[in-house]
């Protein structure tokens, strides 16, 4: 019996995607006392962070055509990595998403923001055999930097050897999104990243429509909390994580931009 059919039969749920990770994930048929995910935020914490995190984010990052941005973050990473050596802890975007995608090995994954597809290599990297999905506006210009399009987040994905072909949706994702759920009633994913719109409300509404196709057991990753430009985001993750008691969130906001993550526990 299919790990999604024992859990259709102790929880309810339809037999599908909306089964609980697998790698994270225990279930016993007809004897089902707890949920069945066996690891939250405080186990895979270790995982995002810290000099091992930093140094699989950097392997990846260095085989990528990187901008001015990616640049500066690379010598972050070796200025940290040469002064405080394994005792060094920093988290980013790209350490949360190579830990989680390795701990939880998704089957699908879906990412609001692309850019250049740093982000989206981080996770698909470690999980080679992964199904993705990709919203986007490719604007021109974003945030200063050159934004060259899908076209070329394929070919990046190339380069770190991905060979599935990616679904790239284009357009605002605050109208896209629940476009595609609409269209997708039966999808799920295991990891998931939201780093769109940076306004309250467009980080609102992304969150608040990704949030309920989260595997059980899967995450839920979200950039920017201690940016000084976008302030406002860690308020939108801390509401969204009061108002979303079935998910158990963690936040790093010490040095960078910060980066929150949460798994979905029930």
């Amino acid at each position: 019996m299919t790990l999604a059919r024992v859990w259709s039969l102790v929880s309810g749920r339809s037999s599908g995607p909306s089964a609980p990770v697998g790698s994270v994930a225990y279930v016993e048929p007809g004897n089902q006392w707890y949920s069945p995910v066996v690891a939250g935020t405080s186990t895979l914490a270790p995982r995002v962070s810290g000099s091992a995190a930093v140094r699989r984010a950097q392997g990846v990052l260095e085989r990528l055509e990187c901008d001015e941005y990616h640049r500066y973050v690379l010598n972050f990473y070796r200025t940290g990595l040469d002064r405080f050596g394994d005792g060094w802890n920093h988290a980013d975007l790209y350490t949360a998403l190579s830990g989680l995608s390795l701990a939880l090995q998704p089957r699908r994954y879906l990412e609001i923001g692309v850019r250049r597809g740093h982000s989206m290599a981080m996770a698909l990297t470690q999980s080679p055999a992964c199904e993705a999905v990709g919203f986007d506006m490719w604007v021109e210009n974003y945030a200063g930097l050159n934004n060259p399009g899908k076209e070329f987040v394929a070919t990046q994905l190339r380069g770190v050897g991905f060979d599935r072909v990616v679904e790239f949706v284009d357009g605002d994702s605050a109208r896209t999104v629940p476009e595609y759920f609409r269209r997708h009633p039966d999808a799920y994913f295991d990891l998931i990243t939201v780093d769109g719109d940076h306004s309250a409300r467009g980080a609102l509404l992304d969150l608040a429509h990704v949030l309920p196709r989260v595997s059980v057991g899967g995450a839920v990753v979200f950039d920017d909390v201690n940016n000084p430009s976008h302030r406002e985001l860690r308020g939108v993750w801390q509401q969204t994580m009061h108002e979303h008691p079935e998910f158990s969130g963690w936040m790093f906001d010490e040095v960078g931009f910060g980066v929150a993550f949460a798994v979905r526990m029930r």
